[in-house]
C-alpha cells in the first residue's frame, strides 16, 4: 500500500499541471526554432544540411524539468514537423535519436549535481555523444533514404564517402553543438527566472 502511495506521489510530481504547461511552452518554441533553418554549405548535396536552433528549448526543459521532459519535448517537436517536413518521417526519426543523445546525459547530470561545473562536463559529454551519433544515424539512416528518395545511381557507401559526407556531418554537428550549449547556458538563468515569476518551475 505504502509502495504505491510512493508510486503515485512519483506520477504527479512528474506530471503537474505546470510542468506539463512549461513542456508545452518548450514543444511550441522549440517547433517555431526548428522552422527557422541557416544553411551552413553553399554547394549541393551538402547544402540540404541546415543549422537551427530548436534544441536550446528541450535542452531548456530537460534542465528545468528533468530527463523526460527532455525526451517528450523533442518527441512532440519532431511530431509536429512532420506536417511541414519531407522526408516522411525518416528525417524527424533520426533528429528524435540525435536530439536524445543529446540532451539526455546532460539533464540527468544536472538533475543530480547542479552547478556551471556539471552544466559544462554534462553538455560535453552530450555533444561528443551528438557528433559520433551523427555519423552512424547519417551513414544507416539518412544516406540511404536520400539516394532512395532522389533515385540516385550511387550506393550510400559510396555517397557517404565518396562524396566527403562524413566530412560535412561533422562539421554541422559541431556547430550545432557548441552553438545551443553556449545559447543553453547563456539563456538558461533568464527563462528560470521567468518561468519562476509565472509559476511554471
Amino acid at each position: 500500500m505504502t509502495s504505491q502511495l510512493e508510486k503515485n506521489n512519483k506520477k504527479e510530481k512528474l506530471f503537474t499541471t505546470r510542468k506539463i504547461a512549461g513542456m508545452a511552452i518548450f514543444t511550441a518554441l522549440s517547433f517555431a526554432a526548428y522552422l527557422i533553418e541557416i544553411p551552413i554549405f553553399p554547394a549541393p548535396p551538402a547544402n540540404v544540411l541546415k543549422l537551427d536552433f530548436s534544441n536550446v528549448f528541450v535542452m531548456l526543459a530537460g534542465f528545468m524539468y528533468g530527463p523526460l521532459a527532455a525526451v517528450i519535448v523533442t518527441v512532440l517537436k519532431e511530431a509536429l514537423h512532420l506536417f511541414v517536413g519531407t522526408t516522411m518521417g525518416v528525417g524527424e526519426c533520426a533528429n528524435i535519436i540525435l536530439t536524445t543523445a543529446y540532451v539526455l546525459f546532460p539533464s540527468i547530470l544536472y538533475k543530480y549535481k547542479k552547478g556551471l561545473k556539471n552544466v559544462g562536463i554534462g553538455l560535453l559529454v552530450g555533444s561528443i555523444l551528438q557528433i559520433v551519433l551523427s555519423l552512424v544515424v547519417n551513414r544507416f539512416i539518412n544516406v540511404p533514404f536520400f539516394i532512395w528518395m532522389y533515385k540516385m545511381p550511387i550506393t550510400p557507401y559510396d555517397f557517404f564517402y565518396g562524396y566527403k559526407w562524413y566530412i560535412s556531418v561533422l562539421i554541422l554537428n559541431g556547430i550545432k553543438v557548441v552553438t545551443i550549449s553556449m545559447l543553453t547556458i547563456i539563456l538558461y538563468k533568464r527563462v528560470a527566472s521567468i518561468f519562476e515569476k509565472i509559476k511554471l518551475k
